[in-house]
């Protein structure tokens, strides 16, 4: 019988229920038992995303990569372990490059091609990243954790991935990966308020213009062209720029159209489970539960809502410098999140004036952005790495 009882002590000992409540970890200068927190912060995470539908494609990976990497003694994130060899794609910034190719197979250039001036729509919406970028590094963080924080106000998960990793700051990567895709996913949440707070009752119902045909010679020249002037204006943003070009270009060339639905779903697809299960590999309790998150969570929603407005405010002044034409809106969909920030846009604009047609007009700034972004990480990893 002693022996019997030993075994089965020696089998409670080596389960991660005898170490689920025991690890500790001081949040706010409260100790909690951190792993038993996270299972549960993976738990929630996961509802969000299959219950509420907040970016499922990412946040399912993520919580479920969350709560393996949170099960004790697992070993599952250790050397040698399965998740520390898929974190690989994401520690050398591969998989974010690689997402760029797929999104760039999936991105339709025409509305922007269509009406060049909306880039600058996508380059206002730009403002948040900056602010947030000034806000983090006042609120104690250095300036490449700054950085890392403030492209949260682009939207695009993958830059803000791209960014972090590329910056070398790794231990706040669960929280960015986090924020942004978490506000990406409350874009329909978020920007509504911010663009009735900015525009009038007029505003919304101003009905846009047909936007022209855009030739197919324009579609295949502008990738090649877009890489070549951004490649040699900011040699950092290449990666980026040039496979969201390059996919762009599969699509529109007309000669590769397996590689382009290569790109488009199984790559893509692919690529976006290994994200995510790396990034949520990344959330131990050690490193997750820290004051530190709660600050970038919240500094993220600051960069995302003055990117939202910054597009706004600059969609007001080329409403007033094309006397009337433009509505303010679609600037608010400078933001890169394709094509949920769009569809915001048209949204509003049928609830003011159901005659009115948007979602092709604010497409134009919204792919705009996801170039935007790109430029503006690169800018930040120039700067920072001189």
């Amino acid at each position: 019988m002693e022996m019997y009882l030993k075994s089965i002590g020696d089998l409670w000992a080596s389960s991660g229920f005898s170490e689920l409540f025991t690890i500790n970890t001081e949040l706010f200068g409260v100790s909690m038992p951190g792993y038993f927190v996270m299972v549960c912060v993976a738990l929630i995470l996961l509802y969000l995303a299959i219950g509420k539908g907040f970016e499922p494609l990412l946040l399912v990976p993520i919580a479920f990569g969350a709560l393996l990497v949170n099960l004790p003694l697992s070993g599952i994130m250790d050397e040698g372990g399965f998740l520390r060899y898929v974190y690989f794609g994401a520690e050398h910034e591969i998989y974010p490059i690689i997402i760029f190719l797929g999104i760039g197979a999936l991105t339709d250039f025409g509305p922007l091609l269509a009406n060049p001036i909306t880039f600058l729509l996508g380059a206002a919406a730009q403002f948040g990243v900056f602010m947030a970028f000034i806000g983090a590094n006042y609120w104690g963080f250095n300036l490449k954790e700054a950085a890392s924080i403030g492209i949260i106000g682009g939207a695009d998960g993958p830059t803000s991935i791209y960014l972090t990793m590329k910056l070398g700051q790794a231990q706040i990567l669960p929280a960015i990966a986090v924020a942004a895709y978490s506000y990406m996913s409350l874009v329909p949440l978020i920007q509504p308020p911010i663009i009735k707070l900015l525009t009038t009752k007029a505003d919304r119902a101003i009905k846009m213009a047909q936007l022209r045909p855009v030739s197919k010679k324009e579609r295949v020249l502008f990738p090649i062209i877009c890489t070549i002037v951004s490649g040699l204006i900011l040699p950092a943003c290449v990666p980026l720029v040039g496979m969201l070009m390059f996919g762009n270009l599969l699509r529109e060339c007309g000669a590769t159209d397996r590689l382009s639905q290569a790109a488009q779903n199984e790559i893509l697809n692919i690529t976006t489970v290994f994200l995510g299960l790396a990034v949520g590999g990344t959330m131990g309790a050690e490193r997750f539960l820290q004051e530190g998150t709660i600050k970038i969570i919240i500094l993220g929603l600051i960069a995302f809502m003055c990117s939202t407005a910054g597009g706004v405010l600059f969609g007001q002044l080329m409403k007033v410098l094309s006397g009337g034409r433009i509505n303010p809106m679609i600037g608010s969909a400078g933001v890169s999140a394709v094509p949920m920030a769009a569809r915001v846009v048209q949204r509003v604009a049928q609830s003011e004036n159901p005659g009115s047609y948007l979602l092709m007009h604010a497409m134009g700034p919204n792919v705009a952005g996801v170039i935007g972004t790109a430029v503006a990480a690169g800018v930040m990893l120039t700067l920072l790495t001189m």
